[in-house]
């Protein structure tokens, strides 16, 4: 991970020489008095992602969050020898290691709500409903890649787990706020597709052989969404995005909401009721492994941490 400080000059230093007294950080860079936002030195160095939670607590200790600045960037790659020999020096494996400071910094940016997050939301819930009226499994699962939810239930289950009320009262209203206006825009497609013509009850009652599952919510659906929260939020702690794509087909919290709206509009009681229990499970059963999954990697990590120190290796306090 690359690290850009803004160290106020009385403590530049105390910053520097920790960095360089440290063998899991390498290729640090001082430019003395270079900030003038806040001012200060600039000390840029690459810390293992093992390190990188000490460093950064250590770094707020001494008034940097405050004071300075911190900002926090992966990299791709650093094949140079110092850098491998930063690695060796540091104990575990980079993905096992979880930066609680980002954790927590994406957590609130993704709780923060913007009309391009309550579009996408809107978008797929439309997706998902002419998934049901044409019985498209295609179009479930674009509907399933195109909604944005997961990530305020990891910012949820964030907020839940460090006991954040905040973040947690911010992640819960953002998810009903846009579950709500996507599903009442939704059905008011329904509605006025209905005033035309285009659709009517039978296509929402019909037997759908491809898209039933969505309003018939199992034990297999809770499963689902148990295993999709666990892969989501230890693909965003472990710095591995690729995974979400995975874990946005798994679950059927849109397509739920498409056919929610869908069964209100057209008035399909049974329905309504089934697909309710779906996109609640999902919410549901995502946050709580979520939790979980933080739980144990905050144990396991502390776990391995204890035997290290028994067993001789340094980790700095």
């Amino acid at each position: 991970m690359h690290l850009r400080l803004i160290v106020p000059s009385d403590r530049s230093e105390r910053v520097l020489n920790t960095l360089v007294a440290d063998p899991r950080v390498t290729s640090i860079v001082r430019l003395p008095g270079a900030a003038r936002r806040p001012e200060g030195d600039v000390v840029e160095c690459d810390v293992t992602r093992e390190a990188t939670s000490d460093i950064l607590t250590w770094l707020k200790a001494q008034g940097l969050y405050d004071e300075g600045a911190v900002a926090l960037a992966s990299v791709d790659a650093a094949p140079s020898r110092n850098a491998q020999a930063a690695e060796k020096a540091a104990p575990g494996a980079p993905d096992d290691a979880v930066i609680w400071d980002a954790v927590v910094d994406q957590a609130y940016n993704e709780a923060g709500g913007s009309w391009v997050y309550y579009a996408f939301l809107t978008l797929a819930t439309m997706i998902a409903s002419v998934a049901v009226i044409t019985d498209s499994a295609i179009l479930v699962v674009g509907a399933m890649v195109v909604g944005p939810e997961f990530g305020v239930v990891a910012a949820l289950a964030v907020g839940i787990f460090l006991r954040k009320g905040g973040l947690t009262r911010r992640s819960l209203s953002l998810l009903v706020k846009g579950f709500v206006l996507a599903i009442a825009l939704t059905a008011l497609t329904a509605l006025l597709a209905r005033v035309v013509g285009w659709v009517d009850v039978s296509d929402v009652t019909a037997a759908r052989p491809l898209t039933g599952f969505i309003w018939r919510p199992d034990k297999w659906s809770a499963v689902v969404a148990v295993l999709a929260g666990c892969a989501g939020v230890l693909s965003q702690t472990a710095g591995r995005g690729n995974a979400l794509v995975g874990v946005f087909i798994s679950v059927t919290t849109v397509p739920a909401a498409g056919d929610l709206a869908l069964s209100v509009a057209l008035w399909a009681p049974h329905h309504i009721g089934g697909a309710a229990a779906q996109l609640g499970i999902n919410l549901a059963g995502m946050t709580a492994a979520g939790v979980v999954t933080l739980l144990l990697q905050r144990l396991i990590w502390r776990s391995y941490l204890k035997v290290k120190r028994r067993t001789g290796a340094r980790v700095e306090a």
